[in-house]
């Protein structure tokens, strides 16, 4: 912020009086005086009796003190310069400067006075005054004339030392400055003095007030920490892709991040304060106000209690589940971190409980159904052995194949045996019957098999319709076995993975009570209020000059 200086402007040119008209005798007022006491003489500047030099009478005694006098009054050299130029002008022989200074003012001519020599002269005193006007009193000057010329000055008068214009400017100028200089001073000073109430009033203050709590007032609590981490059981060894993140952080997040958040919500602060009285713990008298729950403490501002004092943070780097408690004593604190990682165990199970009941439900179902079916095929299959009173249809056709065979076998012995007879010349006929008449019965066995066979046997039902049957039914019963064995294998299958899905959790560092209190930092917590109230209030007055600046601009 710049102010602009501000300085009294002079007129530094000579001002030339302007005499007045004539006028009649007829036209002037009775007290309309023109006469100045010196006549028609005239003082201007303009116009100095340079005709002779002026002689001003020395006094040798008085020199050096005048020349000393003139030299203490601190004349510039602006000046001296002048009043050297001047005392030439006025035929005066100067040795120095401050000897021209001396013998203008012998001579009744003030170097540094810029006004009119009739503001100096006093008006003669013989002259009448006017009607009605009071006696002038008399003149304490005498006026006499210098040698050589005719101009009278007024002597025995005390000089008027009255600055150049220059040396006023400069005066004016520096007094301004000076002043100016004095009006910042000032207002820095007052600035100062109220940033320095505003500090006290809204950082300071406040911030002792913080100490005086923390360190006076805070009750102390008491921090248990544990750590755990959540695992998976898996096969030995993985063939696939996702087998090499089994066991890891990331084969667990989604459990981790679950087990944080229900820890966190309030149906863990409900069993938590059921089983150990959380919210009865807080609403101690003996506890500072500001950390105490009011004895009529609604569920949120209990819940709102709970977050503050149980803080837990996962670390997904690493998998582990980091749990630190609160309270005002360590023993309870302990037990409260006891008492969430058994919820968090608990919470654990009933992640992977449904999947792993859906899957080993499911196999179960699948097992027994295939179970009833092969015991329906095996009914089926032994109804129709009792049916046809057949065990095996295979064996049974089997054996009517062996006969069959043996039949066959034995009636082309006969027919042999009936050609060799036939063959002699005179054959036995006798011995030629019983021979014909067993080819004959063997051939009617023969035929007796095979429509038994193809036609039909017991009960009016065929073999083939017999054996087709069995076989189906067997066929059905294998297929059963097969199905049941498969099920059987996907429900060992199942119960295999049920047992992966199963979550572990393993405790890294077991909560243990601690001998000395945690908190309230003091010294901490005071550095960040005072920081704190620092930063709003920088804040605030960036805003403020902000505005100011706007609103001015």
């Amino acid at each position: 912020m710049t102010t602009k200086l501000k300085a009294t402007r002079f007129h530094i040119r000579r001002q030339v009086p302007v005499a007045p008209p004539p006028q009649p005798a007829s036209e002037r007022l009775p007290f309309d005086n023109q006469e100045d006491g010196f006549g028609a003489q005239s003082f201007l500047p303009d116009k100095p009796a340079t005709a002779t030099a002026m002689k001003v009478p020395r006094d040798t005694a008085d020199t050096a003190a005048a020349l000393a006098a003139i030299q203490a009054e601190g004349l510039t050299g602006k000046q001296l310069r002048g009043a050297r130029r001047l005392a030439e002008s006025h035929k005066l022989d100067a040795k120095s400067d401050v000897d021209a200074v001396r013998l203008l003012r012998l001579a009744g001519i003030e170097p540094f006075q810029r006004s009119s020599m009739l503001d100096i002269v006093r008006p003669n005193a013989d002259a009448p005054p006017p009607p009605g006007a009071a006696a002038p009193p008399p003149p304490s000057r005498a006026l006499t004339a210098l040698p050589g010329d005719g101009v009278r000055l007024p002597q025995n008068v005390q000089p008027i030392r009255a600055p150049s214009t220059e040396q006023r400017a400069q005066v004016n100028q520096a007094a301004e400055i000076l002043r100016m200089q004095q009006a910042i001073a000032r207002r820095r000073r007052r600035k100062l003095a109220l940033l320095a109430v505003r500090m006290f009033v809204f950082v300071l203050l406040p911030t002792i007030f913080a100490g005086w709590y923390y360190f006076k007032i805070a009750t102390p609590l008491y921090a248990t920490r544990s750590e755990f981490v959540i695992q998976k059981a898996g096969p030995a060894a993985a063939a696939s892709v996702s087998g090499l993140f089994t066991g890891t952080a990331m084969a667990t997040s989604q459990d981790s991040i679950a087990v944080q958040g229900y820890l966190q919500s309030r149906d863990a602060m409900l069993r938590l304060d059921k089983d150990t009285g959380f919210r009865a713990h807080f609403q101690n008298p003996a506890i500072d106000p500001l950390q105490r729950l009011a004895a009529d403490a609604s569920q949120e501002s209990a819940y709102r209690a709970y977050k503050k004092y149980v803080k837990i943070s996962y670390d997904p780097t690493e998998g582990l589940i980091k749990m630190e408690v609160l309270a005002t004593d360590p023993e309870t604190a302990t037990k409260w971190a006891k008492q969430l990682i058994v919820y968090a165990e608990e919470q654990v199970d009933h992640l992977t409980q449904r999947l792993r009941e859906d899957q080993m439900t499911n196999a179960a179902d699948s097992y027994k159904a295939a179970e009833q079916q092969m015991i329906e095929s095996q009914a089926k299959l032994l109804q129709l052995q009792e049916k046809f009173k057949v065990l095996s249809s295979e064996a049974e056709v089997g054996l009517m194949t062996a006969q069959m065979s043996q039949l066959e076998n034995q009636i082309t012995q006969e027919r042999l045996s009936l050609a060799q007879m036939e063959a002699n010349a005179s054959p036995n006929q006798a011995r030629m019957d019983p021979v014909k008449r067993r080819i004959a019965t063997l051939e009617q066995q023969v035929e007796l098999l095979r429509a038994k066979m193809t036609t039909g046997s017991v009960d009016g039902q065929s073999l083939a319709r017999v054996q087709s049957e069995l076989l189906v039914a067997q066929a059905d019963v294998q297929t059963r076995q097969l199905i049941l064995a498969g099920t059987l294998q996907s429900m060992e299958t199942a119960r295999a993975e049920a047992n992966r899905q199963v979550r572990y959790l393993s405790l890294a560092v077991s909560p243990v009570p601690p001998d000395e209190a945690a908190y309230p930092r003091a010294f901490e917590n005071t550095l960040v209020s005072m920081f704190i109230l620092l930063g709003i209030y920088l804040m605030i007055s960036m805003t403020a000059a902000i505005l100011r600046d706007q609103v001015s601009a």
